[in-house]
């Protein structure tokens, strides 16, 4: 039959046929390649944010080994080479970006869809099947971060140090079928512009990560517990952190560490000589000065072995006029969101108790706390009003506004794994689909109910609930080992507030490894 000789309509239909389904994968190929460009979107804000938390860190070790050489001067400059490498490193992955994109207009960078060769990234880092010069170098500078970072990290933090060497290693690769393939060939050749950029997008957050990691290791790292008395430090308690002009200041002076075994054996503060009441303590009552920075100077002195150890006390303090205006701040953020229970501390400097009033604000117990809830607020702001009494009784008052805003849009995850995940087939089964709200200053649960799979070549499926239903299960064992399955359309709530509608969701992707 097949040996036939077809009619002229018949080879019309075959061809139509063809032209359809090429169409098809076209459009499935397009929406993936468009997926692609929102994660690496999404990895470019992400990274964004990293580098600014790791300049503040630099910058805080740069005061700190100011403040204290002999602790931080060491940890610093180990810092700053880390600091030096990942830059050089994440700046040569971004030039070799904007070479792969080169021959696109600004406008252009965002047609994703039209990113789908190949060739350019292709032609730059391969010549005849294995790494041109071009391709060799990118090795040699994954190479230079990678043993350099290592080298850097040494004995002392060999757990990071092995970490990085497994991120950013180059040895050959085990495809899915078994064979060995060079890193540079498995990762980058033959895959769409876009897929390339994005892993590259994601292997400069993998180097701002890896110093963000190092960074917080190394100051933790140095919270000692110092047991000397010769390195306490003299501190100056207030009994409230300002006074009105014509007070007594009241307060206590104690060592960084209570000892109350500890006996002074002279105290000089502001040129008079006072005596201890209390065993590691000294009593202070003197009256509080002119309104302004005021000083306490003086000694402590007591017996350590056989020597007289003597501590400087050289503290401020500030006077100030009796209030007329209130003290208001959002202890999480400058702003209110919808949705969440945001957590207010109001005070009034001097008044010991205030009435405070905005819509959906109300006592949370303890003085000052309140929860502010803006869940149905239209509006774009919110002002709260305060006001309370002086001791004198005199009334005060001030109101304070505040942005309203919605939370922002969550992104999917697929075992708690957000992006491009690359995982088997029976562990994507099993694995539970999840919403996240990253770097978002609230522990917010997020309770999926709902979400559409999708394999290429077959429908898209809904599932209800948060793991994957027996048609999706069937429609993924159909799908082939390195094809990408796309979970979106995410249906999520917020847990105990189902009234209010998130953002939609971001879709992840899961790459099959088998």
């Amino acid at each position: 039959m097949a040996s036939g000789k077809q009619t002229p309509r018949q080879k019309m239909i075959n061809l139509m046929y063809l032209v359809f389904i090429a169409m098809m994968a076209l459009n499935m190929s397009k929406e993936v390649l468009t997926a692609f460009g929102m994660i690496n979107e999404s990895l470019a804000e992400s990274n964004a944010s990293v580098t600014e938390r790791n300049n503040a860190a630099i910058a805080g070790l740069a005061t700190k080994a100011e403040e204290q050489p002999a602790k931080y001067v060491p940890l610093k400059e180990k810092a700053d080479q880390i600091h030096q490498l990942t830059q050089e490193f994440t700046t040569y992955v971004e030039n070799l970006k904007e070479k792969a994109l080169e021959d696109k207009e600004a406008e252009d960078r965002n047609d994703y869809e039209a990113m789908d060769q190949s060739a350019k990234l292709d032609e730059y880092l391969f010549s005849s099947g294995k790494p041109s010069e071009n391709g060799k170098e990118f090795l040699a500078q994954i190479e230079r971060y990678r043993e350099g970072v290592a080298n850097i990290l040494g004995e002392e933090y060999s757990q990071i140090a092995a970490e990085v060497r497994r991120e950013f290693s180059t040895e050959e690769v085990v495809d899915g079928e078994g064979v060995k393939r060079p890193w540079l060939a498995y990762n980058f050749e033959g895959f769409p512009l876009i897929a390339s950029i994005t892993k590259l997008t994601q292997m400069q957050g993998d180097a701002m990560a890896n110093e963000n990691d190092i960074l917080s290791t190394m100051l933790s790292g140095q919270l000692i517990s110092e047991v000397s008395l010769t390195n306490y430090e003299a501190l100056v308690i207030p009994d409230k952190t300002a006074f009105f002009s014509g007070e007594n200041f009241t307060g206590t002076v104690v060592l960084g560490r209570v000892d109350n075994t500890l006996q002074f054996d002279k105290v000089v503060i502001n040129g008079k000589e006072i005596k201890s009441t209390k065993a590691g303590q000294v009593k202070l009552e003197f009256p509080a000065g002119n309104v302004g920075e005021n000083q306490i100077k003086g000694q402590l002195q007591f017996k350590e072995g056989d020597s007289i150890v003597t501590i400087d006390v050289n503290k401020s303090y500030s006077v100030i006029p009796r209030p007329n205006s209130a003290v208001i701040s959002a202890d999480k953020m400058n702003v209110v969101y919808r949705g969440v229970a945001n957590p207010m501390t109001i005070s009034i400097p001097g008044v010991g108790s205030v009435s405070a009033n905005a819509p959906g604000l109300r006592p949370a117990g303890g003085a000052g706390n309140y929860i502010m809830d803006v869940t149905t607020l239209q509006a774009r702001e919110v002002t709260i009003n305060v006001s309370g009494e002086l001791p004198g009784g005199d009334r005060v008052s001030d109101s304070k506004t505040f942005r309203v805003r919605d939370i922002p849009r969550p992104v999917g995850t697929v075992r708690g794994e957000d992006g491009t995940v690359r995982m088997q087939r029976q562990n994507l089964e099993i694995s539970t689909i999840g919403a996240a709200l990253p770097d978002f200053e609230f522990d917010v649960d997020l309770r999926v109910t709902g979400f559409k799979f999708r394999v290429p070549g077959q429908p898209t499926i809904q599932v209800r609930g948060q793991k994957l239903d027996q048609s999706a299960i069937g429609a993924l064992r159909r799908a082939g080992r390195g094809e990408t399955i796309q979970i979106f359309d995410v249906e999520a709530q917020l847990a105990g507030n189902s009234s209010y509608k998130l953002k939609q969701v971001s879709p992840v992707l899961v790459e099959l490894t088998n």
